[in-house]
């Protein structure tokens, strides 16, 4: 029986996702790649060209995925807000991120060492994520929906709280009883972020005047006015 190609690419991305987890991706070799994948060893060459091959294209693959997601809402986003394009972008984020856990702990981590493709990997995709991120923060500021402050501040608070929960599992897990591997982890992880932008991020809102006159009676209370 012929054996589907895109099919041992996946057995072997996934055996390597959780050896370079597990062990560190300098203490795994190819033998045991192979093995935990049920594959002939000469098939990680044939497919990802050795070990160095197969730890770049699964971070660059993980990087297209989440990139595309931000590029997509910031481009055809029907929301009539920048915070509800945030929105958009946080919820996305985090069901991408949640789909492809072990890989995204995984990548973040490795994302922690200096190395030359961490380097290109930054100048390519983080550099976009950046730009696409600064540009919608900007955006609310014109369109005085958010707190006039240091877009760099934003961006930087905004990609740290969209990767801490699978960067710091266990931290989240002990000290707020979070954990992204649950399936109500999206809807209340996304209202925390929310919150975020409420306080943090947009300005309040403002108050019709003329509202406020019909809410409020104009000449105080029935009690105070016939001191009853």
């Amino acid at each position: 029986m012929k054996t589907d190609p895109m099919e041992t690419k996946l057995k072997i991305a996934e055996a390597a996702i959780s050896l370079f987890t597990s062990q560190g991706f300098k203490a795994t070799t190819v033998r045991q790649i192979a093995k935990k994948a049920g594959v002939n060893i000469a098939l990680i060459s044939y497919h990802f060209g050795g070990k160095k091959g197969l730890l770049e294209e699964l971070i660059t693959s993980f990087f297209e995925g989440y990139i595309r997601r931000i590029e997509i809402i910031y481009h055809t986003s029907s929301s009539p807000t920048v915070k509800g394009s945030f929105i958009e972008v946080v919820e996305a984020l985090l069901i991408y991120q949640q789909r492809n856990l072990p890989l995204a702990r995984f990548v973040y981590r490795e994302m922690t060492l200096d190395s030359t493709l961490v380097r290109e990997l930054m100048s390519t995709y983080l550099v976009k994520e950046k730009y696409f991120l600064q540009t919608l923060f900007e955006k609310g500021m014109k369109k005085k929906e958010f707190r006039r402050q240091p877009v760099d501040f934003l961006t930087i608070q905004f990609k740290d709280m969209m990767m801490l929960p699978f960067l710091h599992p266990l931290y989240l897990a002990e000290v707020y009883q979070i954990s992204a591997e649950t399936e109500t982890f999206i809807q209340p992880y996304k209202k925390w972020m929310m919150n975020w932008f409420d306080k943090c991020v947009c300005l309040p809102e403002r108050k019709n005047p003329l509202l406020s006159a019909v809410q409020k009676p104009l000449f105080g209370s029935i009690q105070e006015k016939w001191g009853s």
